[in-house]
């Protein structure tokens, strides 16, 4: 018995079955197992332009292996576009929204399996959530990566190259033609940013926690390659709902820990300690932000894909992609390779043959760029739950940094003193009030940090908020501090000109105030009125959790 049948089978489903035939399907497509596509597809996001072409290559998979495919939407926000404004509070929130909605589609229509079609950055962990609470066979193939720009002179460029010439602007140090020159240049194709910013970072780890069929995390989105990958994984699909394999049955407290440890690995973007820990979440498994560290101390990171680098999702596809990285972590035991995954196979069988075709991009396990993974954990009285700190695109001398504090109640402060020159070598930006409650909806800090960069400031300066950052972030960038300042958290007790002491290696962030003093400030802190008061925001802002919990909806 098929679980369609509730919806087509029998005398009780007559009425059903004739809404299915006013859609034009025949009384032969109903006999077969119903598949929902769900795509991403829109018009505003360069990484989901081509999705309509993606979603049309897996109906032809499905079909071609004896199913039914029926396509339904999810929304999906462009970061970038988003970017710098009160867009960007409607980021993080689609992530919710696009597992509530997928939930209840599936529900309402009992699908048989579903292939679900994301790209961008809330896109992915919202269907990943979506899979893991419908828990009905499910396969992820994802619109693929953008390619690297070009510069008149040869040189590469990418989306983070381009905000950081806004701040070179502002520096003097680049013209308006030379900031048009990266405009022109610095998203040349349909696909997610190049670089392994979030979007990447999350269509990767698909493949890493068993999701999705190898390439899916780094074949480019304009690659003939990537319609193929489609078409397996319509075709796929049909053999994990006759196996009856569910995400559940995939993404277990093991295939959690593989993920957490290609993250590491492959120098992932800071979002994804919100997103893994959610996603967990829905399949019942907590992951904590202490595990993120007890990870990162044994996995030697392995690439430095921008905005650490300079080399690209292109290029990580070239060398072999994540099975490539996998197979060197293998090396050294640092995988559970018995996880079953969509392929029907371990992730042993999956990687039988994978090979590293080029060890500068990709270092051998023996030869990593750093002993340990590419985030870290820092905790201290600035941040007692926790906060996060891509540490492998972090300069040397940035490592250990003790400066006074520069303090913003809001992004847009301090945007304005950053281009008004007022931020010195040595400073320690803080910038509160912007969390999953705060905020709401716990913006992403990329204005600011590229700002910084673009200054040349990015060794001398570092920058702390209760938001979070783009995967494009580079620089010491420490976010996710929990708990938030509109929790009642000690980063917003902080006050101008107060010493704070980062050690990165030491996974320690501390506030150098006495404690009879902090006590002092709490005793007269009072927590500023909601920015937003009504709509979708404000009932967000009552139901969220905090930052270190994934920022989950309680």
């Amino acid at each position: 018995m098929m679980r369609s049948d509730v919806v087509k089978s029998g005398i009780p489903a007559a009425p059903n079955r004739s809404l299915l035939y006013a859609l034009g399907y025949t009384r032969e497509e109903l006999e077969r197992p119903l598949i929902g596509v769900v795509c991403s597809y829109n018009e505003i996001v360069p990484g989901h332009m081509n999705l309509d072409k993606i979603a049309e290559a897996v109906k032809a998979g499905v079909r071609a292996a004896g199913g039914t495919p029926v396509e339904f939407p999810a929304i999906a926000v462009c970061d970038g576009i988003a970017m710098g404004h009160v867009g960007m509070k409607y980021s993080l929130v689609t992530r919710d929204l696009i597992a509530d909605s997928t939930e209840a589609m599936a529900m309402a229509h009992q699908f048989d399996g579903l292939v679900m079609i994301p790209n961008c950055d809330k896109n992915v962990p919202g269907l990943l959530m979506a899979a893991a609470r419908v828990n009905v066979p499910a396969i992820f193939v994802s619109g693929g990566p953008m390619l690297a720009g070009h510069l008149n002179d040869g040189r590469r460029t990418c989306l983070s190259h381009m905000f950081e010439a806004v701040g070179g602007y502002y520096a003097g140090k680049l013209d308006e033609a030379g900031v048009e020159e990266y405009e022109n240049n610095a998203c040349p194709t349909c696909g997610s940013c190049s670089g392994m910013y979030t979007a990447n970072s999350m269509n990767c780890l698909t493949e890493a926690i068993g999701m999705a069929l190898g390439g899916n995390g780094t074949i480019p989105a304009v690659y003939s390659a990537r319609l193929r990958l489609a078409k397996h994984a319509g075709m796929k699909i049909m053999e994990l709902v006759e196996k009856n394999i569910r995400p559940r049955d995939i993404m277990t407290a093991a295939a959690f820990h593989n993920a957490e440890t290609v993250d590491m690995a492959l120098g992932c973007s800071t979002n994804t300690m919100l997103h893994l820990p959610a996603i967990a979440h829905e399949c019942g498994i907590e992951l904590s932000f202490d595990m993120a560290n007890e990870i990162s101390e044994k996995t030697p990171n392995l690439c430095h894909l921008a905005p650490a680098g300079d080399t690209y999702m292109e290029d990580l596809d070239r060398s072999g992609g994540v099975y490539a990285v996998m197979a060197e972590l293998c090396k050294a035991n640092l995988l559970d390779t018995s996880c079953l995954t969509c392929t029907g196979k371990t992730v042993a069988e999956n990687l039988a043959g994978a090979v590293n075709r080029d060890e500068t991009l990709i270092r051998p396990i023996e030869n990593p760029y750093s002993k340990t993974g590419g985030i870290a954990v820092l905790k201290g009285n600035l941040a007692p739950d926790g906060c996060v700190v891509k540490q492998s695109a972090v300069a040397a001398e940035m490592m250990v940094h003790e400066g006074p504090a520069r303090v913003f109640n809001s992004e847009e402060e301090a945007i304005e003193a950053i281009y008004a020159g007022k931020i010195r070598a040595g400073d320690v930006v803080v910038i509160r009030y912007e969390g999953p409650r705060g905020g709401p909806g716990m913006r992403e800090m990329l204005n600011p940090t590229s700002a910084i960069a673009g200054m040349g400031l990015d060794r001398d300066v570092a920058l702390i908020t209760d938001g979070r950052f783009s995967g494009a972030t580079r620089g010491a960038s420490i976010g996710h501090v929990s708990p938030e300042a509109a929790s009642g958290g000690p980063i917003g007790l902080v006050e101008e000109g107060d010493l704070i002491a980062i050690d990165i290696p030491a996974h320690t962030i501390a506030l150098k105030v006495s404690d009879e003093e902090l006590s002092r400030r709490k005793a007269a802190w009072v927590c500023p009125e909601p920015r937003i008061k009504t709509g979708y925001l404000a009932r967000y802002a009552r139901l969220v959790s905090s930052a270190d919990r994934g920022a989950v909806l309680d």
